[in-house]
């Protein structure tokens, strides 16, 4: 059956960050996931961690300055010393929290620029970070995000992100399928798993309604045909809940669960 993976970033906000790791572990999750980690000490996260039999499944590379509107800095000519910089401090995280897997976020497209021009710097910032994260036996991913959410993202699309992935030709590299943005994308979700799980090439998978981005039994997708789907296909990896709860301050994210119970008692 699918492993689900809390993000501790989008749920359970009725906490303080670093308490909501029992509040996942509470309520049956053996995982988690969350953006950035970065504005606590590594050494508190782990003990979080171990104290709730968590594992971290995930979390962000330093994106460059997030508040001034940056979302990544791979696909950014002129701003490879800042992410080289960014991602060494990511794997000094992964290294303490033992966790295997590092999000890279692209970056957004500057005004006048096209997808081919900044093409050279993204595949040649993702090489580096594959074969830096390879030492350490960190996977890295890539996700293709939709320009609803984050107008001018560099990478939207799953062809797209497996398409870098054959450019850059390192192993560890691999996409991070969020099915709530690709839904808003492209559709034809049950197809994009069945062409790409079997390669290999998928390395997490994420989930959210649509088109509200609330728990996934609300809106347009049938995740309980498509969670089945991931165990038809033997997916193995983590399913990360990155999703709002719809009525957090009816009884919290826990309130919300009650799509995931079936699944935590199989």
């Amino acid at each position: 059956m699918p492993q689900f993976a809390a993000n501790l970033s989008m749920l359970y906000q009725e906490h303080a960050f670093l308490d909501r790791f029992e509040a996942a572990a509470r309520d049956g999750f053996k995982a988690v996931e969350y953006l950035f980690p970065y504005a606590f000490d590594r050494h508190e996260i782990a003990a979080r961690l171990q104290a709730h039999g968590l594992q971290q499944a995930l979390f962000n590379a330093p994106p460059g300055d997030w508040d001034a509107g940056e979302r990544g800095l791979a696909c950014l000519p002129g701003r490879e010393a800042q992410f080289r910089i960014g991602f060494a401090q990511a794997l000094a995280y992964a290294a303490t929290l033992d966790c295997p897997r590092i999000h890279v976020m692209a970056g957004l497209l500057p005004a006048g620029a096209s997808f081919d021009a900044l093409y050279a710097t993204y595949v040649g910032n993702l090489r580096w970070a594959a074969q830096e994260a390879a030492r350490q036996g960190v996977t890295v991913l890539i996700e293709p995000i939709n320009t609803r959410d984050i107008p001018g993202f560099y990478l939207n699309r799953q062809d797209q992100a497996h398409a870098v992935l054959a450019a850059v030709g390192e192993p560890n590299l691999k996409v991070q399928m969020d099915l709530y943005h690709c839904q808003i994308v492209e559709g034809d979700l049950a197809m994009k798993l069945r062409r790409y799980l079997p390669t290999g090439q998928v390395g997490h998978v994420q989930i959210a309604g649509v088109p509200q981005r609330h728990e996934p039994d609300l809106g347009e997708i049938n995740y309980p045909y498509l969670l089945a789907l991931l165990d038809e296909l033997g997916y193995s990896g983590w399913v990360g809940c990155e999703y709002r709860p719809a009525d957090p301050l009816a009884g919290g994210t826990s309130a919300g669960l009650g799509w995931l119970t079936p699944w935590l008692k199989r």
